[in-house]
């Protein structure tokens, strides 16, 4: 049996020991959105150190645990502290936990994160529906032999992000008065913050928000045959586009102040799934 395949299969039978909950949607809760538990109906939580074998993220900020509850009647998981490559884990393991949840029952991917803005049209604070996205440096988790039992070898990576599930997305957002942006997310490595030379190139490529996540998720999600959406945190404007020296305390701070229009946005939007 493929090893990645097989330490996935362990870390399942150590969830399902404790609970056989099957959640519909799957969360994952970036900087910012770490207390959105707090507003579900929770039925259980999981610390991620009590699963065989998963990777604890390292990260302030991030917690490290599963939120197994309800968004009004839709069952969800919710990843409450992601792994980032950057932290030293192969990229096998930082994806495992997106594909875990899918084995678990999840059908729809909600990927959230803090992010850098480029685009000159955006503002600290801003919401950005992810339309489309760019891998830079981040490894392709897929590369090695294909897991058939996960998806098929050359997976269409051509509508990623579900079109049904951004017009429900939009339409919330309007109806809640949320300023909501679109656009191209890119994924570097980290965890330095990028050059200002690296965010000419980003926008140069078409790029209007840049972080150190998701895209390595969606692709495996995107994999598994999962309906996928995403939601930036434009937590600040990226090196070069201003005078001030980037911090993840900003981030922090940013993705806080932005949290309580986040979490509402989400939450309304995870109720239309």
């Amino acid at each position: 049996m493929n090893p990645v395949y097989e330490k996935l299969e362990k870390c399942l039978e150590s969830v399902r020991k404790i609970t056989d909950f099957v959640p519909r949607v799957a969360i994952v809760l970036g900087s910012g959105l770490g207390d959105y538990a707090n507003d579900i109906k929770v039925e259980c939580e999981i610390d991620y150190h009590d699963i065989e074998g998963f990777p604890v993220s390292t990260v302030p900020g991030h917690a490290g645990k599963f939120i197994f509850g309800y968004v009004g009647d839709v069952p969800v998981v919710c990843m409450k502290g992601r792994v980032h490559y950057y932290e030293g884990y192969p990229i096998s393991d930082v994806v495992l936990p997106t594909r875990l949840m899918k084995l678990m029952g999840a059908e729809i991917l909600f990927l959230t994160n803090a992010s850098g803005g480029l685009n000159t049209s955006f503002c600290a604070g801003d919401f950005m529906m992810i339309t489309d996205h760019i891998a830079c440096f981040a490894p392709n988790p897929l590369i090695g032999p294909n897991i058939d039992e996960l998806g098929t070898r050359f997976p269409d990576m051509t509508h990623v992000y579900d079109e049904d599930l951004r017009e429900i997305i939009e339409q919330t957002a309007r109806e809640n008065n949320i300023k909501l942006q679109k656009g191209v997310y890119a994924q570097l490595t980290g965890p330095s913050f990028e050059s200002p030379a690296e965010i000419r190139m980003l926008r140069t490529l078409g790029v209007d928000a840049v972080g150190m996540s998701t895209v390595v998720e969606a692709i495996v999600a995107n994999h598994m045959g999962m309906k996928i959406c995403g939601i930036s945190c434009v937590c600040n404007l990226a090196a070069g586009m201003t005078q001030n020296p980037l911090t993840h305390d900003e981030v922090q701070a940013a993705a806080n102040e932005a949290a309580p229009k986040f979490k509402k946005l989400l939450t309304e939007s995870v109720k239309k799934f």
